[in-house]
């Protein structure tokens, strides 16, 4: 039960949003509240806000209720800055608006914008942004400037305070303020004069104290994100400036980032890489000093732990397996626009390196395969510590900054303190130019005396960067709650004085993320702590980073893999220690729909951890068990396949039969009105619903005499079953257009009747894992034979069966098996004519096609059929995952709410290469979407002919 106040809140909140946007339940409080930081607190009410409008009546309603408020963009954060035990303020996709400007020397974006996005829109303009955080991919442009991010190329100069060109904010009380608009300017002078005064007073005390002043001038010359931008205090007069540089690296804890306009700057096509060891630390920096004033465009620095930390990794150089005690290494990339350029910058750091001492080098390189493999290094470090800690235990970064010219001594300073504190797996790796190091440790914070270790450790570590040194103790992560009780240390009285002086002017009653930043508690970074108990070893090695949040499709429905996990550790947790029985049963019937059943389990959350964990199996595995009492069906349902084959396409005719009588419409309502009194077990037919495929074996004896190319052709069931929609315009089954496709290559086709035959995928999405063995290595036997032992090529027209059935099995790894873009872009194509069509065509890149690496090729292939190929942003994987698109309806509504919207006027036809996933897109896109064999076979003639 809810404390009154949050009861009223969220009876008031009802009043604006839907009430599926204000979430009170305990599970998804829970779920939904995590971040990537060490801490754990858990929002009394969760608000998911879709425009401006609503962010302003909530905040003024939150003020009024006097409640604290946390905004959350992607929840990558590492410091603790996007947790809240009060109301958590999340936001919805609509928060994606985006506009290039001055031929990309500008660019606008919503807070919701994905960092890698904009840098996607900004490329064919030869530029980025500035701020380049490792987390790029997953974090949100909000998250960017509130948290004044950087990263490795990126410097002190373009990060987002110094990239800044105008800033759209809304303060706590509701007031919007946008600096690129001058009437917002001159209202806001109006309606805020008291606050501008205290900004002007505030940025002349500064100026006018010279002590201060100058220990400003000397932390911003380093990577610094302690406390609050202050040096906007010294760098402008207007208040108005004061203000919009101000919110950078705030945290949430002075307004609400609602649009942001960024000077860009230069992408250079060309880049080279290279490796360097030296003998020992000091050797190193001493390099760094020389490389500072070269032209480079990274140099990132690893100690000897962080390169013994990835040599599990392939394809590494083998002097890695072999370093001496002491050594350290450097990563370096240089840029340029030209490749003339480029050589002429490698021989110059070339030769500026030979005067260092060096223990072993990869010389630099252009080829992308090697300077990729180079900087995997860099970026496998922080998963590799994460992969060998001890279940229980959490991943900590932290990240300093020391004077360039004491780098050499901090380094060995806080190597003598991992050796002191006993944490002998810590590594060391960071932007070397900017002196900006982060460190990797396991903590296990379940004991008091761990807890101890840990905050001796800390306070040793800030008094070596921040005393010592006088260096940052947040370089680039953010304050968060883990630093806050240590701004005083680094800064000084006057320094924290000044920085809660500017909180008390934005924020006077302290509802913007309280806790962060500003913290009276000098014990803050040691409580409300996270547990990362046991919970399967599939799973254990999460630390809930986010990363995998950006692909999955039931992202916004229920769960994303982080959330799943996070759910279940707590059910674990509370399974073994009995602790509340009624809660554990609450969870648990919320983690069979919000956790298990809309989870498609489509691997693409593999792809992006940088521990690799599927979650997935984790789903398929809880699947298995809670079918366990189905195992006698399933096995009646495989040793049967063929007849619930030939019955799926019966069904499919009558149903067919019935849109016909009924018409779409009244078809429709039966169709919903059916599975409503089901309860929903009854799947969800439409009109985009496929008819029965015409499936007519090829009948070809297996001992072909002749020169033609052969190969072997294996329509999936769901090809074999399910033919086009009775309204499509392409009334050929896909069996069909194949055998034509093939046919016009010149091939000898040798497909049987398969009728039976299956890939084991419906079996092992649910989890029936011997039954889809069975099926598997049945299909692979047969294949195996028609292939004459692996003779001939097997095309499998679905990509997800081909993902199946080549799973690992070493027994019959001489075959060559393809699913249709590879086939037709690593066989055909030396067989047929390609003459683009004039048409703007939409792709669906498949979640198995990506998992498969086929992306680019699936990519290539479509523009050698159409002149305008048109990917949709944000689509990863279609949800439909095999019948979920049926039985489960809304997960595949949810993977495709932005499709219609992106589909070109005049676009009237889409391609994949997965006849299930195809039946979604047709839906929730409004134009037919084919197997890209139609595509193909469209647009090209046989070599020879015209």
């Amino acid at each position: 039960m809810l404390p009154a106040p949050y009861q009223n809140f969220a009876k008031n909140l009802a009043d604006i949003l839907p009430k599926e946007r204000i979430i009170t339940d305990y599970a998804r409080r829970l779920a939904y509240g995590v971040d990537a930081s060490f801490y754990r607190l858990l929002p009394k009410i969760i608000v998911k806000i879709d425009d401006e409008a609503e962010l302003i009546a909530v905040m003024k309603k939150a003020n009024s209720a006097k409640l604290s408020v946390t905004f959350r963009a992607a929840g990558t954060s590492l410091s603790g800055q996007a947790q809240s035990d009060s109301v958590l303020i999340m936001l919805t996709n609509n928060w994606r608006d985006h506009e290039v400007l001055n031929l990309g020397l500008k660019i606008k974006l919503g807070p919701g914008v994905i960092g890698g996005d904009a840098n996607k829109y900004l490329l064919p303009y030869g530029r980025k942004l500035g701020p380049d955080p490792a987390s790029i991919n997953t974090c949100k442009i909000a998250g960017i400037a509130a948290n004044n991010s950087s990263g490795m190329c990126c410097g002190v100069a373009q990060n987002s305070y110094h990239t800044l060109d105008s800033i759209r904010v809304i303060l706590h009380d509701g007031t919007v303020l946008d600096t690129a608009e001058q009437i917002s300017v001159e209202s806001f002078r109006k309606t805020h004069a008291g606050l501008l005064a205290d900004l002007k007073q505030l940025s002349t005390k500064t100026k006018d104290n010279e002590q201060l002043k100058q220990l400003i001038e000397h932390k911003y010359r380093l990577k610094n994100t302690t406390g609050y931008a202050i040096n906007s205090l010294t760098d402008f007069d207007d208040p108005i400036d004061i203000l919009a540089h101000l919110m950078i690296g705030s945290e949430g804890t002075l307004g609400f980032i609602s649009s942001i306009t960024y000077n860009t700057v230069v992408e250079h096509k060309y880049r080279a890489s290279s490796l360097v060891l030296f003998p020992d630390i000091d050797t190193t920096c001493r390099a760094v000093s020389a490389l500072a004033n070269a032209n480079v465009s990274a140099v990132e620095l690893l100690d000897r732990r962080s390169l013994v930390s990835v040599r599990g990794m392939a394809g590494l150089p083998e002097f890695i397996y072999n370093l001496d005690e002491g050594v350290a290494a450097l990563l370096i990339e240089t840029r340029a626009a030209n490749q003339n350029l480029l050589d002429q910058q490698v021989d110059n750091l070339t030769t500026l390196l030979s005067k260092f001492e060096q223990s072993n080098s990869v010389a630099f390189s252009d080829n992308s395969s090697d300077y990729n493999k180079l900087w995997a290094i860099r970026k496998q470090t922080f998963p590799a510590v994460g992969a060998v800690r001890e279940t229980g235990t959490t991943v900590i970064i932290e990240d300093v900054a020391f004077p360039v010219d004491k780098l050499a001594g901090g380094v060995s300073h806080l190597q003598a303190l991992f050796d002191k504190y006993h944490y002998d797996e810590a590594i060391i790796f960071g932007h070397a130019l900017d002196g900006n190091l982060h460190f990797v440790f396991t903590q296990d914070f379940s004991t008091e005396k761990e807890v101890q270790r840990y905050d001796d450790f800390m306070n040793d570590v800030c008094q070596l960067v921040a005393i010592d040194y006088q260096g940052s103790l947040k370089a680039e992560h953010g304050t968060g709650r883990n630093m806050a009780p240590f701004i005083e240390l680094e800064w000084g009285q006057q320094g924290f004085e000044l920085m809660q002086n500017i909180k008390t002017a934005f924020d006077p009653k302290s509802i913007l993320n309280p806790g962060v930043i500003i913290n009276a508690d000098k014990q803050a970074h040691l409580k409300s702590l996270k547990a990362l108990p046991a919970a399967d070893e599939l799973i254990d090695k999460c630390i809930e980073c986010g990363f995998c949040e950006p692909v999955c499709p039931s992202n916004g429905l229920s769960f994303t893999p982080r959330q799943r996990i996070t759910s279940y550790r707590e059910i674990q947790r509370l399974r073994k220690t009995d602790e509340n029985s009624k809660l554990l049963k609450e969870l648990e019937t919320e983690f069979d729909y919000l956790g298990i059943e809309t989870c498609a389990a489509t691997g693409l959350c593999a792809e992006r951890c940088p521990v690799g964990i599927n979650t997935g199996d984790l789903v398929r595995k809880l699947r298995s068990e809670s079918n366990q009492k189905f195992q006698k069906i399933s096995a009646l349902l495989a040793s049967n396949f063929t007849l619930i084959e030939k019955s799926t396409r019966l069904v499919l005719a009558f149903m067919a039969f019935l849109q016909n009588i009924f018409g779409k419409k009244m078809h429709a309502g039966i169709a919903v009105l059916l599975r409503k009194l089901s309860f929903d077990t009854i799947p969800l037919w439409s009109k985009e619903t496929p008819n029965r495929a015409n499936y007519r074996p090829v009948s070809i004896v297996h001992k072909i005499i002749g020169d033609r190319p052969k190969v072997v052709y294996f329509p999936s069931c769901a090809s074999r079953s399910m033919g086009p929609a009775i309204d499509a315009k392409e009334q050929d089954s896909l069996p069909d257009k194949t055998y034509q496709l093939l046919k016009k290559a010149g091939f000898e086709i040798i497909s049987p009747d398969f009728t039976g035959q299956c890939c084991g995928m419906p079996f092992n999405s649910k989890g029936m894992f011997a039954q889809a063995e069975e099926k598997r290595i049945s299909t692979l036997q047969q294949l195996n034979q028609l292939s004459n032992d692996g003779e001939y090529p097997i095309l499998i027209d679905t990509s997800p069966c081909k993902a199946m059935i080549t799973a690992d099995d070493d027994r019959y790894g001489a075959l060559k098996i393809y699913e249709p873009v590879g086939f037709i872009e690593d066989v055909l194509v030396d067989y047929l004519n390609f003459t683009p069509v004039d048409e703007t065509i939409m792709l669906h890149i498949t979640c198995t096609s990506r998992r498969m690496g086929l992306s680019d090729k699936m990519i290539n292939l479509a523009n050698r059929c159409a002149r305008d190929v048109q990917i949709p942003e944000h689509i990863y994987c279609c949800g439909f995952a095999g019948d979920k698109g049926f039985t489960t309806p809304e997960l595949n509504e949810n993977a495709l709410a932005t499709l219609k919207e992106q589909v070109p006027q005049g676009c009237s036809v889409g391609y994949s290469n997965s006849r299930t996933c195809e039946i979604g897109l047709t839906q929730h896109s409004g134009i037919d979407y084919q197997s890209i064999i139609y595509l193909v076979d469209k647009v090209t003639s046989a070599i020879g002919t015209k």
